[in-house]
């Protein structure tokens, strides 16, 4: 009888080292793809802020110094390297529409509205150490990505008759309206314009709504949703809103305060 000689099959070696090439490359691919969500969570969370609040409080000291200027040269705010006039506008440009209702400012000559994405206000909250400057409109680009809290077109301006209503961001691109979720009865917003500094008291807060609750920011806040909590009676008020629950955009939180002083520049 023939012995049968064994043969030795590379095929089962072949397989394994191509499982393990399959595995090593699925590993390389879900590590890299870690690091690429890491670094998006990192630049929304971390550099959007510092970028946001950096460019919010150049802002904040360029509108500072025109104002001192104009009101005769006064030194301007420390450390401001900022180019006079950034952020402002002359009175009367040609072609400016005027706030619809909106008689003089309170403390202060009628002046037109500000240009589209226009830096023109800054608003102090000192219960949240919040320092931000005020655009007109509330696009992300131009104004909420920037860091500042913008003011919602067709409402009123500081101090006048109606509603000064704001938008600001919670989460990410400087987060000015981060913790306006702790502002209470009797707090203290202020709003610094070129002509006065209007102080509103908080009255009210409302702590979810709908995005579509237009209500809220109307000349008279009230929400359109029951139990329709808000004002009844006409006044000058401001509206802080901004999304809730955090990190998400599912409803708005709504905060409204009363005009209680002016002092003029």
């Amino acid at each position: 009888m023939r012995e049968r000689i064994p043969v030795v099959t590379q095929r089962n070696a072949r397989g394994r080292r191509a499982v393990a090439r399959g595995l090593w490359t699925g590993a390389e691919l879900v590590v890299t793809l870690g690091v690429v969500l890491l670094l998006l969570v990192v630049h929304q969370l971390w550099w959007t802020n510092r970028q946001a609040r950096a460019g919010a409080e150049h802002q904040v000291r360029a509108l500072q110094r025109e104002w001192a200027q104009e009101r005769g040269g006064e030194e301007a705010a420390p450390g401001d390297d900022g180019d006079p006039g950034t952020g402002s506008h002359e009175p009367g440009e040609p072609g400016e529409p005027r706030e619809p209702g909106g008689g003089p400012a309170q403390g202060g000559a009628a002046r037109s509205a500000p240009r589209w994405d226009q830096a023109y206000a800054v608003i102090r909250i000192p219960r949240i150490g919040l320092t931000a400057p005020v655009a007109q409109g509330v696009g992300k680009t131009g104004v909420l990505d920037k860091g500042y809290v913008g003011h919602y077109p067709r409402t009123a301006q500081p101090g006048r008759a109606g509603n000064f209503a704001l938008a600001g961001h919670r989460n990410t691109h400087g987060e000015p309206f981060r913790y306006i979720n702790r502002l209470r009865r009797g707090d203290r917003i202020d709003v610094e314009t070129r002509d006065a500094v209007y102080t509103y008291t908080v009255g009210r807060t409302l702590a979810r709504t709908s995005p579509r609750d237009s209500g809220v920011i109307a000349a008279v806040p009230r929400s359109n949703l029951k139990p329709y909590p808000g004002y009844e009676r006409a006044g000058s008020y401001v509206t802080l809103t901004t999304c809730t629950p955090e990190f998400t955009s599912r409803y708005r939180l709504v905060v409204w305060g009363e005009l209680t002083d002016v002092r003029s520049r």
